[in-house]
């Protein structure tokens, strides 16, 4: 099976070159159900040449810490031993820090001298840069690949889009043609003349590695335990407890998918399997809802439809707004409405004003702000319902949309697996600055964007419990 032309595009307009086909290997940590790496493959078996992945090893990446650094070495490790098995090279790149992690994959391409080069896509700033800085380096062709997204970011839409109800008839349409089986990556003919560096994994491990790994264990193998619990064991519940911090129903998968070690298609392709359905019917794309009707009788055809409503339409909405709209991380990239109605509530007096430190010490007046803020600590990942709520909370707490939109990336981004993510700067500026929301009824500070009350939640859950079950763990 050829891969779909559609999901590549150039990154520089140069000729092939003499040297081998490598794959920089970005945002899709996995040797399996790889469009990009099996694109790379398929490049280096018609030139008949060698291939090697690479990948750029930035410590404290976007303010990741010990956790995010053990989670991704095992998940690497694990790659790197997949692709021994198939005569793939594998080659791990050590940069200190984001701003010279450039100039060193230009350094590192201009002594291997590729043929060809293939990249994995994302919206990420950084990620970003580095490909038009490599692009205008190399000598040699250099191509794209979004595989990440079911439907390639640029095929779903050619704009921002306003909410998931413009964007989802858009991919409902496009999903059958793109929600393909893998074909599975080959074992490769063609060798290097000379080995790479052997990699001493126990030294890129910090210390006290095994206190830093949270709840989650990184690489593909553990990714694919969870996505098999989740399906057997959660999803027949997801509809009506996924809201529920206190019931196992989300699918824990997030960590995964940030990292690239599960592809988001193999997920649907697995539901799909389950539910013997296509993916029409499974998703409601005739009917186009949102959700499905919680209170009514629920068959497991109803919870997947929610769940792909997640893992699809709400995932792929929010490359989307990170590829589209250059101020994704900044108030700049909030809807218009969003920021005249959050600027007329500036000088509005705040009952609650806290520092950076004491939101990361979880040290506020609200004991479910704190319970939130210690189940990131404890486990590196909050629950879903529950980040909406705490990023509200920050905007009602901080003395401007600008410093609530920072303390939440920063803390997003530094405790959790999932954070320095397009979904994660998406929920917070949906949470704070109204992205793919609507105006609602004014309250003070918020303005028009829409509101979460401590009351909702006690309605939804026992927040008593919530509160003890991590104050007990903090």
């Amino acid at each position: 099976m050829s891969i779909k032309k559609t999901r590549i595009r150039r990154a520089n307009e140069n000729p092939v070159g003499d040297g081998p086909v490598m794959y920089w290997m970005n945002r899709e940590i996995r040797a399996e159900d790889n469009w990009a790496l099996l694109y790379a493959q398929e490049l280096a078996l018609e030139h008949k040449r060698p291939l090697v992945v690479v990948y750029n090893l930035v410590l404290g990446y976007l303010g990741g810490g010990g956790v995010q650094q053990v989670f991704k070495l095992q998940g690497l490790q694990e790659v790197a031993q997949d692709l021994e098995a198939k005569n793939i090279s594998f080659v791990l790149i050590n940069s200190s820090d984001v701003e010279t992690s450039g100039k060193d994959l230009v350094k590192f391409f201009e002594d291997f001298q590729p043929g060809i080069v293939v990249t994995d896509f994302s919206p990420v700033r950084a990620q970003m840069s580095w490909v038009k800085e490599l692009g205008k380096s190399l000598t040699c062709s250099f191509q794209m690949v979004d595989a990440h997204n079911i439907v390639p970011v640029w095929i779903a839409s050619p704009k921002q889009e306003y909410g998931a109800y413009t964007l989802r008839p858009k991919l409902h349409k496009k999903l059958a043609k793109y929600l393909e089986d893998f074909p599975k990556l080959k074992k490769h003919p063609y060798s290097l003349p000379e080995g790479v560096p052997t990699i001493n994994w126990q030294k890129l491990f910090p210390e006290n590695a095994k206190e830093k790994t949270g709840i989650f264990q990184g690489g593909s193998k553990e990714a694919e335990k969870v996505m098999d619990t989740f399906l057997r064991e959660r999803l027949p519940v997801y509809a009506t407890d996924r809201n529920n911090p206190l019931v196992e129903a989300q699918s824990d998968l997030s960590p995964y998918l940030h990292y690239g070690m599960l592809a988001p298609q193999r997920v649907a392709l697995e539901a799909m399997k389950l539910l013997d359905a296509p993916v029409e019917v499974v998703v409601h794309a005739k009917k186009n809802k949102a959700k499905v009707d919680e209170n009514g009788p629920l068959e497991l055809m109803d919870h997947a439809s929610a769940f792909l409503e997640e893992l699809i339409v709400r995932r792929e909405l929010s490359d989307n707004f990170c590829f589209y709209n250059k101020n994704y991380d900044t108030v700049e990239g909030f809807p218009e409405w969003a920021r005249k109605a959050l600027d007329k509530e500036r000088t509005t007096k705040r009952e609650y004003l806290y520092t950076k430190e004491e939101f990361e010490q979880a040290k506020t007046h609200d004991e479910l702000w704190n319970a939130a803020q210690m189940e990131m600590l404890v486990t590196s990942k909050m629950h879903g319902y529950m980040r909406m709520y705490w990023a509200k909370k920050i905007l009602e707490w901080t003395e401007s949309p600008e410093e609530a939109f920072e303390v939440a990336i920063y803390l997003n981004d530094k405790y959790s697996l999932d954070g320095r993510d397009p979904n994660g700067y998406a929920g917070i500026a949906w949470s704070i600055g109204g992205v793919h929301d609507r105006s609602w009824f004014a309250r003070p500070i918020y303005g028009t964007v829409r509101y979460m009350a401590r009351s909702g939640c006690d309605k939804r859950f026992d927040t008593k419990d919530y509160i003890a079950k991590w104050q007990e763990r903090g």
